[in-house]
């Protein structure tokens, strides 16, 4: 057998993702207004759901936030690691390491506090200025997400968040504000931070109260074709205003595999897999994918498109497709299969595979199967923009953090990605997953880390915040100095 060796491309983007409300803090500091994930709760692990995740927040909690009666919560998403106040010492720390690129989140109440304004808040704009500046100084890239699980709460109270075609407009609108603003200094965008979350957390992906709608699953699905129009009107927007931009959608990929060679295992998992491919078809392909006819039939969804909607979808499509990827789950017709937990759905344990200290089945060779999976169905350009290993973290006596167990994950993903390139795939760029430890989106936990960098904070927002190099810090350093040789 003759010998290949894969190799990364000159140009390719390494660096690290995060979202404004896991990491930037002063919630209500120079006029920002209030966002979903303000509302969001910590709540510890023994009162979680079966899911492991505390995301939902109801109509009624909210009331009760607002009216001041929840005083005893805390709301970890409010206070983040205080990124808002320590971008440059965080920066500083991205550049030590070599980043080509960071991907972070604008935080869409900070430029439109209650996100129906006309004019925009100049403070906030001016916020992100600063921290472009910022990433330029060290020739960083921004890749910059339109919408990471937030929107300003105000569109959820009087429009009811997506399910209101209205908010198609002032998500345009606002989209428009920061690419004018910004059209010289960030060239790699985002619509959608996993845009198929809406479907597992309405409220999350999509501001909905579900105890406010008759059918859930209906509004969340009416919700996407919003959110689906409404990034189209962003491509078109960012191809318009910021000619030499690239314009993406992100997705959280499920690979999902049949438990056993039993065809009913297999269909089954085909179909959670279009379920989860859906999403990108529209985005990617620019239209409804026709197995999608009979799963609205059988659960009495039915989309309410406006004249034009198809065309707006088929006309400006994505320039490359970006997603997440930590784990993989198995489709099983059995129903006393052992279940394991994940980062949106649990799914069937796969015995071949080990998992992390939140359950999380870890399947680097599965990244390898999706990077295929994905580029031979769109032939678009791919950017991983999520992958990591959440984990508990000690600090020893000299402050230093030996995270071997992380190095080890990352360093089977991205040789997968190797392999993958050698297989032909078209990668752009690979994002870990926080590269410094935030606020986690699904737990609200500091506890679970995935940093390079740790940050002194405790679940409950205690701790001096002081950032501290772990061991994987040096190696990812390594990694992007030899444009990933040296693992």
């Amino acid at each position: 057998m003759g010998h290949f060796e894969a190799k990364f491309p000159e140009n390719f983007l390494w660096g690290g993702a995060t979202a404004a409300n896991q990491l930037e803090g002063a919630f209500d500091a120079d006029g920002k207004g209030l966002s979903t994930a303000d509302m969001v709760a910590y709540v510890p692990k023994e009162k979680r759901g079966k899911n492991g995740h505390s995301l939902d927040v109801t109509s009624a909690e909210i009331e009760e936030i607002l009216s001041g009666a929840a005083s005893d919560k805390i709301f970890p998403k409010r206070f983040g690691i205080d990124f808002y106040h320590r971008y440059k010492e965080d920066i500083a720390l991205f550049a030590e390491m070599g980043f080509k690129v960071f991907r972070l989140s604008i935080s869409w109440p900070r430029i439109f506090p209650n996100g129906d304004e006309t004019e925009p808040n100049e403070a906030g704009l001016a916020f992100y200025d600063k921290v472009f500046d910022e990433l330029e100084k060290y020739n960083i890239e921004p890749l910059v997400t339109l919408s990471h699980y937030e929107m300003p709460l105000g569109l959820v109270q009087k429009y009811g968040g997506w399910t209101n075609r209205k908010v198609i407009d002032f998500f345009v609108h606002y989209a428009e504000t920061v690419f004018k603003r910004y059209k010289n200094k960030v060239k790699y965008w985002l619509t959608f931070n996993e845009i198929n979350m809406i479907t597992f957390s309405p409220y999350t992906g999509g501001g909905i109260l579900t105890d406010r709608v008759e059918n859930v699953k209906q509004a969340a699905f009416q919700g996407v074709h919003h959110q689906f129009v409404a990034s189209a009107l962003a491509v078109k927007a960012c191809h318009e205003i910021i000619p030499d931009a690239k314009i993406g959608c992100m997705l959280a990929r499920l690979e999902v595999y049949p438990e056993t060679c039993n065809p009913d295992d297999v269909l089954k998992a085909l179909k959670e897999d279009q379920l989860n491919l859906f999403f990108t078809d529209v985005q990617v392909r620019g239209a409804y994918p026709s197995y999608m006819k009979r799963y609205f039939a059988e659960n009495n969804i039915h989309i309410e498109k406006l004249p034009g909607d198809d065309a707006i979808l088929k006309q400006y499509t994505v320039d490359f497709l970006s997603f997440s990827y930590y784990m993989t789950l198995v489709a099983s017709t059995k129903d006393d299969a052992e279940e394991v937990s994940g980062n949106l759905i649990g799914g069937v344990k796969n015995p071949y595979l080990e998992s992390s200290d939140w359950g999380w089945q870890i399947d680097p060779i599965g990244l390898r199967i999706t990077l295929n999976k994905l580029y031979d169905r769109y032939q678009v350009p791919l950017f991983i923009v999520e992958n990591g290993l959440g984990a508990y973290d000690k600090v020893e006596e000299d402050g230093s953090i030996h995270d071997d167990y992380r190095i080890d994950y990352l360093r089977k993903h991205i040789e997968q990605m190797k392999e993958a390139i050698g297989d032909g795939v078209e990668l752009m760029g690979y994002t870990t997953w926080g590269p410094i430890d935030l606020v986690s989106a699904s737990t609200s936990e500091m506890s679970k880390r995935y940093g390079f960098i740790y940050v002194d904070q405790d679940d409950f927002g205690n701790g001096t915040l002081k950032r501290l190099r772990k061991d994987s810090f040096y190696w990812y350093k390594k990694v992007i100095e030899t444009n990933g040789e040296e693992l």
